[in-house]
């Protein structure tokens, strides 16, 4: 079990279990699908990888469901994470 989950810390964070879980699948979808992740992580685990991002403030999920990098991880112009 990733120890991340077992801080309630987390899922405050992002208003809930329920949104914690979308949040991760979905970001997990995209980084299997080739999306750059934003935090710099010596694993191949995605789910670690989402957890790390929601963790770092790096994500969140828009009220219509998206999942969205925030800005200031993008380089400018490109869409693409600078980590």
């Amino acid at each position: 079990m990733y120890e991340e989950l077992k801080d309630d810390a987390i899922f405050k964070k992002v208003g809930g279990r329920f949104k914690l879980s979308a949040l991760i699948q979905k970001r997990v979808a995209a980084l299997l699908a080739g999306a750059k992740p934003t935090v710099n992580m010596n694993t191949k685990d995605v789910i670690a990888i989402a957890i790390r991002e929601v963790l770092e403030d790096r994500i969140y999920l828009e009220p219509g469901g998206e999942v969205r990098v925030r800005d200031e991880f993008l380089t400018p112009g490109t869409g693409e994470s600078n980590v």
